[in-house]
C-alpha cells in the first residue's frame, strides 16, 4: 500500500505549523497507524531529517495518549483509538491528513504532541473521594445496587484521550468531566464530595478554556470507549442540585 501522508509540523509551542506532505510506501495494511508512522520515521531519520513526534504508550488501547486527528476525525474512521486503528481502513492511493487534536485547552507541545494537562488539573479539583478505605474491604461491606455498580464501571473506562474535546465544536470537556463526576457519584464511597466535586470541576473545567456544551453529541459519537452522552445529563442534574444547595 503506497499512501500520502499530510502531517502537521511545528517545532515547538511557540513556533508557527504547517502542513507537510510524505510518500509512504510498502504498507501493510496489518500495520496499526502508529506501526505506519514508525515506518515513516525510520525513512526519515535515513534521509536525516527530524522524525515526527506523535504520543504513545500501551499500544493497547487502554492509556488514551494516542491522539490524533485523522482525516478530520478523532483517532479516525474506527471508533476506537489511534493504536487500535489498522491500515486496512485505507486504501492503496490514499492521501491521510494527520493532525494534533484542535482544542486551545489543548496546546501543541510538537508536531503531533498536545498538552493534556488540563484534563489532570479537572480531576485534580474534584476527582477524588475522602473515605479512608484502608486495607481491600469484603466486597459486599458497602452495599451497592447493581445497577448503579454496573453503570459507575462502566463509565469508569473512560481513558482521558481527549477525542471528546477535539470532536466537539466547541471544544467542551464535558463528556470526559461526565464521565468522572457519574463514576463516583453512583457509588456509596463517592456521596460526602458529590455536590462540591461538580461545582470544582466545572469551575476547573471552565478555567482551562474549554467550551460548553450544546449537545450536539459528536463527543459520544467519537469516544473510543463508547461513553454515553447521558453521562452530561447526570453532570448537569448533580450541579443543578449543588447550586441549590448552596454549595
Amino acid at each position: 500500500m503506497n499512501l500520502t501522508l499530510n502531517i502537521w509540523r511545528q517545532p515547538n509551542a511557540d513556533a508557527p505549523g504547517a502542513m507537510h506532505a510524505y510518500a509512504v510506501e510498502g504498507i501493510s495494511e496489518d500495520m496499526s497507524f502508529l506501526e505506519m508512522l514508525d515506518v515513516l520515521n525510520e525513512q526519515l531519520n535515513a534521509q536525516g531529517e527530524e522524525p515526527i513526534a506523535f504520543d504513545h504508550d500501551c499500544r493497547e488501547g487502554i492509556c488514551g495518549t494516542c491522539s490524533l486527528m485523522i482525516n478530520g476525525q478523532a483517532h479516525g474512521p474506527e471508533v476506537t483509538t489511534t493504536c487500535q486503528l489498522h491500515m486496512r481502513s485505507f486504501t492503496d492511493g490514499d492521501s491521510i491528513t494527520i493532525e494534533p487534536w484542535r482544542a486551545g485547552a489543548f496546546p501543541v507541545v510538537k508536531d503531533l504532541v498536545v498538552d493534556r494537562g488540563a484534563f489532570d488539573r479537572i480531576i485534580q479539583s474534584g476527582g477524588y473521594i475522602s473515605a479512608n478505605t484502608g486495607s481491600a474491604p469484603e466486597a459486599n461491606s458497602v452495599p451497592a445496587p447493581r445497577d448503579k455498580a454496573m453503570r459507575a464501571f462502566n463509565v469508569a473506562t473512560c481513558i482521558g484521550c481527549g477525542a471528546c474535546v477535539a470532536a466537539c465544536p466547541n471544544g467542551s470537556a464535558s463528556l470526559f468531566m461526565g464521565a468522572k463526576i457519574t463514576h463516583l457519584g453512583e457509588l456509596p464511597q463517592g456521596q460526602p464530595e458529590r455536590y462540591t466535586r461538580v461545582v470544582d470541576m466545572v469551575a476547573q473545567h471552565d478555567h482551562e478554556g474549554f467550551g460548553g456544551c450544546t449537545n450536539i453529541g459528536e463527543c459520544a459519537s467519537a469516544c473510543p470507549k463508547e461513553i454515553p452522552l447521558d453521562v452530561i445529563s447526570q453532570l448537569n442534574k448533580d450541579l443543578r442540585t449543588a447550586l441549590k444547595q448552596g454549595k
